[in-house]
């Protein structure tokens, strides 16, 4: 029998306890960073953007945490202790410098009961999210759910779900479940009677006999979210409770029975009035300043049976979020091509454009690929053309030559980040003859970026340079170009091809040399009134002492740790850097631009006649 409510066993080795003890303090937040904690939803000049408390424009990137929350043996939260918490915040903070992490919570674990709320669970989640914002670290707070429900799912089943009670389940009555010929999870969504008609019933407000009374399923849920916000920000303190920049209602929306209506028409008649509950919900329990992050129906940009996307919706707004997830269906299943330069932009531009069209802030909340099995030989490069189509929105070989085209840059969760890849003992549906132990655990997934290793520490098990990413953290202003190039191999270990995507004209011959088979990354911002720097994620391989700036702010080969442009350590960790740009005075208006490269060693006229280049350049793009 399952207790998914009784506290989590500490499963990790002893050897983990011991690297937690002796790696991984509890490091508090400078004063500056906590200023600039809270996160808002604000205009740009082309778009809407997430900022800071000092104006600055923020890109938030990190991963979600995780897929063990839809496992009993996790007790329904991302980690089994917070001391596992703890190490892998710290470990996310050094090995890739995340900002931001989606951590998962569910229904099932807020609510066991129809007529109680479990505390003691929130108080769990509330420890394990100050692991992540006492190291700098902002959390988006994710109502996780799959096919509606484990509990929907018989012992010998293929499949399982997580997100409602089970006595949400027992009351509603449902058939056995079937999904027929499914190839994929995701396919119960379409074909499974049990899975459609649980959904349905949500949607709908379906009243439920429990031994409570007569209960409106939404109106239940809609309860227990506002005692789940109002119990953490009472728990946490203020500068923990700052560092949560929303929530996310629901993951992954599907309709259960669209009776006719199209899933644009469903988006309007059920999905927006539900979030306009779950919106007041947030304001009645203290939480009017951060957004609700509402995801579409799930089937919008799935490249399959398209449904949806909020386009009529009118505009969300600053107190909503467009926030969407991207996996390339076709790569997963019928396309055995390789990604390539350019290969998502118009999917990234896609949810660009739908943002603006409904006046706020964009968010990829999901995205990635497997790390065995089917199509995750081309999972590196999948991963690698993602994030570029994200930081920008055309092919490298074009950018420097329309930069400003390339839109905003895109914040971003990837799915996922599980400390316990591997390393898993959970019986499918209950069965104690199914015990998943590969990979994530849950219908045959394997997603997670690391794993712990016998000695505890916690490993990437993708290639370092797709993880680990140059990106603008804090921009004082508008930032008007961004780009990277990472230089990832296309295969694991160091393996596979390496081909450089953003590549530099013959007419630039300057930065062309100083780039050539380098990491390197370039931003163009306007500068506002904003009193704070601009800041960018430095990832490992640009150690400050072999890393050339050419801006128009300054020249420097080898970054010191003060100055105009300087490196300083990133909130939280002791190994992970961040590129600060102050200039002495402020231009409000001025367009500045930074070309950062790694490994650079360079002359002075070499770096002179770049500086050149790109004042020559700046102006044809970005000025008159």
């Amino acid at each position: 029998m399952r207790t998914p409510n009784a506290r989590p066993r500490p499963l990790m080795a002893a050897a983990v306890a011991a690297v937690v003890a002796a790696a991984v303090p509890s490091p508090a937040p400078s004063a500056r960073a906590d200023a600039s904690a809270a996160i808002t939803v604000a205009p740009a000049q082309r778009s809407w953007v997430f900022r800071d408390a000092d104006g600055r424009e923020v890109t938030l990137r990190g991963f979600n945490v995780s897929g063990s929350t839809k496992l009993y043996e996790n007790g329904l939260l991302p980690f089994r202790s917070t001391a596992d918490a703890a190490a892998s915040a710290q470990a996310m903070r050094d090995l890739t410098g995340a900002n931001a992490v989606r951590f998962l919570i569910s229904w099932e674990g807020v609510q066991p009961a129809p007529d109680r709320i479990d505390r003691a669970y929130l108080d769990r989640a509330a420890e394990q999210i100050r692991a992540f914002t006492d190291r700098g670290v902002h959390v988006l707070l994710d109502y996780h759910q799959d096919l509606y429900s484990a509990h929907l799912f018989h012992q010998d089943s293929w499949y399982t779900g997580d997100g409602a009670p089970k006595w949400v389940v027992d009351a509603g009555g449902y058939p056995g479940e079937f999904c027929g010929i499914c190839l994929l999870w995701g396919q119960n969504m379409m074909t499974n009677a049990a899975v459609r008609q649980a959904a349905r019933d949500f949607w709908r407000n379906r009243v439920l006999t429990t031994s409570a009374g007569p209960v409106g399923v939404q109106d239940a849920f809609i309860r227990q979210a506002t005692a789940m916000m109002t119990h953490l920000k009472r728990k946490l303190p203020a500068r923990a409770f700052d560092r949560i920049i929303g929530v996310d209602p629901f993951n992954e929306p599907f309709d259960g029975g669209l009776d006719g209506a199209s899933g644009l028409e469903w988006e309007k008649t059920r999905l927006m009035p539900f979030y306009r509950r779950f919106r007041a919900a947030m304001d009645a329990a203290g939480w009017a300043a951060k957004p609700a992050f509402v995801e579409p129906l799930v089937f919008w940009n799935t490249g399959f049976f398209e449904q949806g996307g909020l386009s009529s919706a009118g505009t969300l707004g600053p107190r909503m979020v467009f926030n969407t997830h991207y996996y390339d269906g076709a790569r997963m299943t019928l396309d055995p091509s390789p990604a390539f330069d350019g290969s998502y932009d118009a999917a990234m531009n896609r949810i660009r454009d739908r943002a603006a069209a409904l006046g706020t802030a964009a968010v990829v909340s999901e995205f990635g690929n497997r790390l065995t099995g089917a199509s995750s030989d081309r999972t590196p490069w999948m991963v690698r053309g993602m994030y570029q189509a994200m930081d920008y929105g055309v092919p490298g070989g074009d950018w420097w030559g329309r930069p400003a085209s390339g839109g905003g840059v895109l914040s971003a969760l990837q799915w996922h980040w599980d400390v316990y890849s591997g390393r898993h003992r959970e019986p499918m549906n209950g069965n104690p003859g199914k015990v998943q132990t590969e990979g994530d655990a849950w219908n045959d997934e394997d997603h997670s970026v690391v794993r712990t290793d016998d000695a505890g520490r916690v490993e990437l098990r993708l290639d370092r340079r797709v993880l680990d990413r140059l990106y603008p953290a804090a921009v004082a202003g508008d930032t008007l170009a961004f780009a990277y190039e990472d230089l990832a191999r296309s295969g694991y270990g160091g393996a596979g091809r390496q081909r450089a995507w953003l590549t530099v004209p013959p007419s630039m011959p300057a930065v062309a040399a100083l780039a050539k088979d380098r990491q390197y990354g370039v931003l163009v911002w306007r500068e506002s009134s904003a009193g704070a720097p601009t800041e960018l994620h430095l990832p490992q391989s640009f150690a400050p002492a072999d890393t050339a700036v050419v801006s128009d702010l300054g020249v420097l080969d080898g970054v010191p740790s003060g100055g105009v442009v300087r490196a300083e350590q990133e909130t939280g960790s002791a190994t992970a850097r961040r590129l600060v740009i102050a200039p002495s005075a402020r231009t409000p208006g001025a367009v500045h631009y930074a070309l950062v490269v790694a490994d650079a060693s360079a002359t002075p006229e070499r770096l002179a006649a770049a500086r050149a280049e790109l004042d020559a350049w700046k102006a044809r793009h970005f000025t008159g």
